[in-house]
């Protein structure tokens, strides 16, 4: 099966921020980043439901190189990736508690 994956506008300022911050650390260091993302993106694709529910309902993955958890959900067909989050953050408070999909 074809999932389709669907980035909230909130994962996306998740993903800008944490791509700025690492370009300033390191020359080229976002892009490593962003390819990260793009890999756990092409994974959803493929296989969304590989990863088990993790909290309320939410799936992660882990970014092997970064301390960055991708949260998403599944409805139907379709992964939808709600929050970006580094590791050290409490997600609870930052992944929505009513759900507006």
């Amino acid at each position: 099966m074809k999932w389709v994956v669907f980035i909230r506008p909130r994962a996306e300022e998740d993903i800008f921020e944490a791509r700025n911050w690492y370009d300033q650390q390191q020359a080229n260091l976002g892009s490593r980043f962003l390819h990260e993302v793009s890999r756990a993106i092409k994974v959803l694709e493929t296989d969304a439901t590989r990863f088990p529910i993790y909290y309320k309902g939410f799936r992660r993955i882990l970014l092997p190189r970064f301390p960055y958890k991708l949260f998403y959900l599944i409805e139907g067909n379709r992964a939808i990736i709600f929050r970006v989050l580094h590791a050290k953050r409490n997600h609870r408070y930052r992944l929505p508690p009513n759900l507006d999909i």
